[in-house]
């Protein structure tokens, strides 16, 4: 299988590639995206040119992408019901681009459509960076949070609490980032149960392998 992953820095990437290869029980080859993002609005933005970009230029088999909810409107089970669209769940929102931007496609020798693996992380990466190690920390306790007495942490905490820093150099959230998720490689089922935001990612992922991608 060969794969192309597209999110918000180069540091979610390489924990990316690691949470890919734990689900999948194997090592996918990575094709570069052919363009690099930084932060939700990019990813978005480039996600069309990137589709264009590896149906056209490459044998990519899957892109998979992930990025932080921040306080955007969180995917749930009643997003998924048939022609169902929130305009602003990004899981939606990204979703909605590859159907778009694929279906514009022209039929490559036979290839068939690069297909896509979508996660999004709530409210953000760090939070599976501690998945198994703060049990305060879960998709859950977030929704709680919005529908009742406020968020039980900030975005800038959950960063301290995985680098120290809520200001990290790219090293450091690299190094940081790898050391947490290599926690998940053996057994990413922790990571699907407390985020379902991950759960996703993992599905499609198992999708397109029983589809013999």
């Amino acid at each position: 299988m060969k794969v192309a992953l597209l999110s918000e820095s180069p540091a979610d990437e390489a924990a990316l590639r690691v949470l890919v290869e734990g689900v999948l029980r194997q090592s996918p080859k990575i094709v570069a995206p052919g363009f690099r993002a930084r932060g939700w609005p990019h990813v978005i933005q480039l996600m069309p040119a990137v589709l264009r970009h590896l149906h056209f230029n490459t044998d990519t088999d899957l892109l998979v992408v992930v990025v932080d909810s921040d306080d955007s409107v969180v995917h749930t089970a009643v997003h998924e019901a048939p022609g169902y669209f929130h305009p602003h769940c990004r899981m939606c929102q990204l979703r909605a681009v590859h159907r778009r931007t694929t279906k514009r496609l022209p039929p490559m020798h036979g290839r068939p459509q690069v297909v896509r693996a979508v996660g999004v992380a709530v409210p953000a990466v760090e939070a599976w960076y501690l998945c198994g190690r703060d049990p305060a920390v879960s998709e859950a306790a977030w929704i709680a949070g919005q529908e009742g007495p406020g968020p039980p942490y900030s975005r800038a905490e959950l960063k301290y609490r995985v680098y120290g820093t809520d200001r990290p150099s790219l090293p450091l959230e690299t190094t940081c980032a790898l050391r947490e998720v290599e926690r998940h490689r053996p057994d990413p089922r922790r990571l699907e149960y407390d985020f379902p935001g991950f759960a996703a990612l993992a599905n499609d992922l198992r999708a397109a392998l029983s589809r013999g991608i």
